[in-house]
């Protein structure tokens, strides 16, 4: 393998075979006149022959240089190719994030996406819905780059960007329950409420904010699962304004409640998978967020 050196030498040969003139050849890799014939030379002393002819009004290739040129350009063109897109990687200026999301990706979630491609014209943010029931999963297992996520995230692994999209807090009631013609409720309402949870893996923790009522109701996997089960009267489901809005239906009512935390996203990732355009994309979250 050549030494950086050599590297040196060959794309000196190749920028003097582009110009024939070794005052620009100097000019654009910054050195002098001088130091493009040193490196010439060394290159000429190890091959063993001349490359180049000079006079006092013109230079021009021997067909040794001329052959060459025809064999190094491309093998040159591909080494500094796969050096600027490593580089290029490293800054997180090109390529795909993707940003996992629960159940709705609403508006400021959108937004953040179109301000994130905007500051980085390389990089495009790819959506990908991960389950009600699994929260962490797919930024643990590397599906997803980063996630918005309900709050709370209490996990060890993983980084807790911004908290954003603060949001008054519905229960989803089938239209035949008590409660459905109500303009609004209170928790103490919902007391005697079985209210629907996710069902493992979500961490307990977690699973309990979901639903922090006293009567446990059934566990699903999906929001859509969820609505099912409040649509046959079995169980509530607590949904914040924006989501409730999304999964409009017919047979279900969702009605405000007056005294319970707001619903809240975070944007997570994993500690260990850290990169430029992760931290970018909470940026965007962040300067967005209400």
């Amino acid at each position: 393998m050549a030494s950086g050196a050599e590297l040196r030498e060959l794309e000196c040969f190749l920028v003097l075979a582009e110009e024939l003139h070794f005052g620009r050849t100097g000019e654009r890799l910054y050195v002098s006149q001088s130091r493009v014939s040193q490196l010439l030379r060394s290159l000429e002393r190890r091959i063993g022959a001349r490359l180049v002819h000079r006079s006092s009004r013109r230079v021009a290739l021997t067909p040794l240089g001329e052959r060459l040129l025809g064999d190094l350009r491309p093998a040159y063109d591909a080494l500094r190719s796969a050096v600027d897109g490593a580089r290029a990687a490293a800054r997180g200026v090109t390529g795909t994030l993707r940003v996992g999301f629960q159940g709705t990706a609403n508006a400021r979630l959108i937004d953040a996406v179109a301000a994130f491609e905007r500051a980085r014209p390389g990089c495009a943010a790819e959506l990908v819905e991960i389950p009600f029931a699994d929260p962490f999963g797919a930024v643990r297992d590397g599906s997803v780059d980063a996630a918005v996520v309900l709050m709370p995230v209490d996990e060890p692994d993983l980084v807790r960007g911004p908290v954003f999209s603060r949001r008054r807090l519905t229960v989803a009631v089938s239209v035949r329950h008590p409660l459905a013609a109500r303009a609004s409720v209170r928790a103490a309402d919902l007391a005697s409420v079985p209210l629907v949870t996710a069902a493992a893996p979500a961490p307990a923790y977690w699973r309990a904010a979901q639903a922090p009522g006293p009567v446990a109701g059934p566990a699903v996997t999906t929001l859509q699962e969820g609505l099912t089960r409040v649509a046959t009267g079995r169980a509530a489901l607590l949904l914040c304004l924006p989501t409730a809005a999304h999964h409009h239906r017919e047979d279900v009512a969702y009605v405000p409640v007056d005294d319970l935390p707001d619903s809240a996203l975070a944007v997570v990732w994993h500690r260990d998978r850290e990169t430029e355009p992760v931290r970018a994309f909470a940026r965007a979250v962040a300067e967005g967020r209400d």
